[in-house]
């Protein structure tokens, strides 16, 4: 009798920890399949990875204030190191000046248009912010100037204008130039190089920062400026009272105000180190020779030339053989090596989001054109795949 009910004892243990382990496996599915889902939430893979990407290499990620609440508390920027932070992150550009606005206190911005700061940060300073809770999470910050010589978006010229209309950038027709939406400064102009120059080292000169950023409109201006009266006389003293050609792509008319912007970008970096030595000078201009022809940006002059310490080329395509194709052609241009590459990767614009298949193909090409890191725009897009930086790219070799 007591061999039996130890017989029964067993049956009915057995049985219950079978019913168990099949509960727990279809929760443990349920929640994976969350989580694939849901590309927000962290996944914990069973086996911690071992990440095989260059540890000295940047990976890197644009925050900006549009589309985008990650500044818009201190709450919301601690989530967004954490999030850069499970992502492999290891350099935040975050934007300082757009649209006529910063996001910091700014003197110099305040005594041309009467306004210090972007007014939804009144009481705040995000920048500092940032670098707080970015340093103590090992990760650095770069100030990137989004909007360089461009005053505004669709604004007629904006606050600066407004205040300052002499120092619109004007076409043939007289008119302030406005090219994809954006009006723009006279980048030719002293009193505007030195608002920008100012405007830099402010940030440098106060803040923490571990670099500082141009793009795309940072040394740049559209083809089509350059008929105002200063870069006119400018250009006529030098080639015996001619005017400037009417074919605003006139290869000679299109160097000749490349290299004023050349001088401009020598300057701002001697300014730069000069204030800092140590201080990290980027730049995420457009792809060249289209950035030189559309936006007088000549680049592979600043690489060539050491103004800058890295180079992130906007690689922004949305299929894998248009990105590999203008990925190789960028690193073409790259020939001073001592000044470091990284592919800009374009991860969401709009509503518009990167495949998780896609992102893989890009970071691919990259390791195979020998380029050990990349740049992200935007934060919003590596939020919506945190999946797929936490699980997938640690291993793409």
């Amino acid at each position: 009798m007591k061999k039996s009910s130890n017989a029964f004892a067993i049956f009915i243990l057995l049985s219950t920890l079978l019913a168990c382990s099949k509960t727990d496996g279809g929760t443990t599915t349920n929640n994976n399949t969350n989580n694939n889902n849901n590309n927000t939430n962290t996944t914990n893979p069973t086996t911690p990875i071992t990440p095989v990407w260059d540890a000295n290499a940047w990976r890197g990620v644009w925050v900006t204030t549009t589309a985008s609440t990650a500044l818009d508390s201190k709450d919301n920027i601690t989530q967004t190191v954490a999030n850069c932070k499970k992502a492999g992150i290891n350099q935040i550009f975050i934007v300082v000046y757009n649209n006529a606005r910063t996001i910091y206190p700014s003197n110099t911005l305040g005594a041309i248009t009467g306004v210090k700061q972007l007014e939804k940060f009144a009481g705040r300073d995000p920048l500092q912010e940032m670098i707080d809770i970015a340093h103590a999470a090992g990760i650095k910050v770069h100030a990137w100037f989004e909007y360089g010589f461009s005053s505004s978006y669709s604004a007629n010229g904006g606050a600066i204008i407004k205040a300052k209309p002499e120092w619109a950038a004007l076409d043939q027709s007289g008119k302030l130039v406005v090219k994809n939406g954006f009006d723009w400064l006279n980048a030719f102009l002293p009193e505007v190089q030195d608002f920008i120059v100012n405007l830099v080292l402010e940030v440098v000169s106060k803040y923490d920062v571990d670099g500082i950023q141009g793009d795309d409109r940072l040394p740049a201006l559209p083809s089509t400026a350059g008929y105002d009266a200063y870069t006119v006389a400018q250009y006529k003293a030098e080639h015996n009272n001619q005017s400037p050609p009417s074919d605003y792509k006139d290869q000679a008319w299109v160097k000749w105000r490349a290299n004023r912007l050349n001088k401009f970008m020598k300057r701002l970096h001697t300014e730069v180190k000069g204030a800092k030595p140590n201080m990290i000078i980027s730049s995420s201009p457009s792809p060249y020779p289209w950035s030189l022809a559309e936006y007088l940006q000549d680049w592979p002059t600043w690489v060539d030339s050491s103004w800058v310490d890295a180079v992130i080329p906007q690689c922004y395509r949305y299929d894998i053989i248009a990105y590999e194709s203008v990925l190789s052609e960028q690193v073409g241009y790259h020939r001073n090596k001592k000044i470091a590459f990284y592919p800009g990767v374009l991860v969401k614009i709009g509503t518009k989001l990167a495949t998780p298949e896609f992102m893989t193909e890009m970071v691919s090409a990259n390791r195979k054109q020998s380029a050990s890191g990349e740049v992200f725009f935007f934060y919003e897009g590596l939020k919506d795949n945190l999946n797929w930086f936490e699980t997938k790219y640690p291993l793409i070799k």
